[in-house]
């Protein structure tokens, strides 16, 4: 249904890139200059090639594959309908662990979901089998595998953030990898404190792999990803991986001899308490300019009941709060639609925090 365009290093293309590209695009299909594909493969003009050898033996440098084989655990994995399809099957299968797959066929009407983006609610059929199957994990690909999503043994789903926090607290701590670490403004500060605690620096970027994928490559940082389960590593493309994220989840289990809800534990033990999220989409009316307007009159001093300490506007608008927590407030750039997050250490103040959002944007 479209492209994705990479540049050498298998980075996604810089804006400016990306419309000289579209530059070139001719208005109408008649103008689409045209060839025979047999007589393009015999020219050699076209070539085919399957790179999922080549991509097998390298993510072998970063997972000791025999081990996780070796484990026994069983692993649930919804590849929810998409191209993450017979992966871990393929890499995993044939020793102790279990690998049991569903939503493992190509089917572009996504049955059982709203859409192959490995949240809630459309991860709920994974999550309900996990339990049924009792598994020890559940990995979710979204529909081009290049996002990851994670549910315990319990079958309750570990959100995105949490799941980003976890897999550079593994890097930081059971493999004693060191390097910088590249966030999106719109994902978890836990990071900012596994980086004081470990001495690491912490780049924040605008929302998108476009800008992480460049800081990564500047700062050759160890881990890089962002609020929607995309996460990219040092070694592998400056990209997003939701294969090697999966393997990677798998080996902090099996080096640490622990079950995800374990893992938690271990990571908010470290962090000194727990970090709780959500997210509200709504739709506005008018236009972006005047909205924005309506937030900055605003002045906001307090958000759920807790201090702002200050406000960052390199992609909308971040409120920082006391508690290290964070609400976040964007625009989508291609629909009327408002997007509000937030972070907090307060389970309760989640929902006050987004409703205090929504009423600072005008919408409540």
């Amino acid at each position: 249904n479209g492209f994705k365009v990479r540049d050498e290093n298998g980075g996604a293309i810089d804006p400016a890139g990306l419309t000289r590209i579209e530059a070139l695009i001719p208005d109408s299909v008649e103008a689409v200059k045209r060839i025979n594909i047999k007589d393009g493969i015999k020219d050699g003009k076209i070539i085919k090639f399957d790179a999922s050898e080549a991509y097998f033996i390298h993510v072998q440098k970063f997972v000791d594959i025999q081990k996780i084989k070796d484990a026994g655990f069983t692993v649930m994995v919804d590849a929810m309908w998409g191209n993450g399809a017979g992966w871990f099957t393929r890499l995993l299968g044939g020793g102790k662990t279990k690998i049991i797959e569903i939503h493992n066929e190509r089917n572009p009407s996504f049955p059982e979901m709203k859409r192959p983006e490995p949240i809630r609610p459309n991860i709920d059929v994974g999550l309900k089998a996990t339990v049924t199957n009792k598994a020890d994990v559940l990995l979710i690909t979204d529909g081009d595998a290049d996002r990851c999503g994670i549910g315990d043994e319990n079958g309750e789903f570990i959100n995105q953030l949490r799941v980003f926090a976890l897999l550079a607290f593994y890097l930081l701590e059971v493999r004693g990898e060191r390097g910088a670490i590249v966030k999106t403004l719109s994902t978890t500060g836990m990071l900012n404190k596994l980086g004081k605690l470990y001495d690491v620096p912490v780049y924040e970027t605008g929302v998108g792999f476009k800008y992480v994928a460049p800081k990564m490559m500047e700062t050759d940082a160890m881990i890089g990803g962002e609020e929607s389960g995309g996460y990219a590593f040092r070694g592998n493309v400056p990209e997003r991986d939701g294969i090697l994220a999966g393997l990677y989840f798998l080996d902090f289990m099996v080096r640490t001899g622990k079950k995800p809800t374990e893992l938690l534990t271990m990571l908010f033990d470290k962090l000194g308490g727990e970090y709780f999220y959500d997210r509200v989409d709504s739709p506005f009316s008018g236009d972006r300019k005047t909205r924005e307007d309506i937030i900055r009159k605003a002045n906001t001093q307090s958000l759920g009941g807790l201090k702002v300490t200050d406000l960052i506007t390199v992609d909308g608008f971040q409120f920082k709060l006391e508690d290290g927590g964070w609400l976040l407030i964007r625009f989508s750039g291609t629909e009327p639609i408002l997007r509000v997050y937030c972070e907090t250490m307060h389970e309760d103040k989640v929902k006050a925090i987004l409703d205090d959002g929504l009423k600072v944007a005008g919408i409540k």
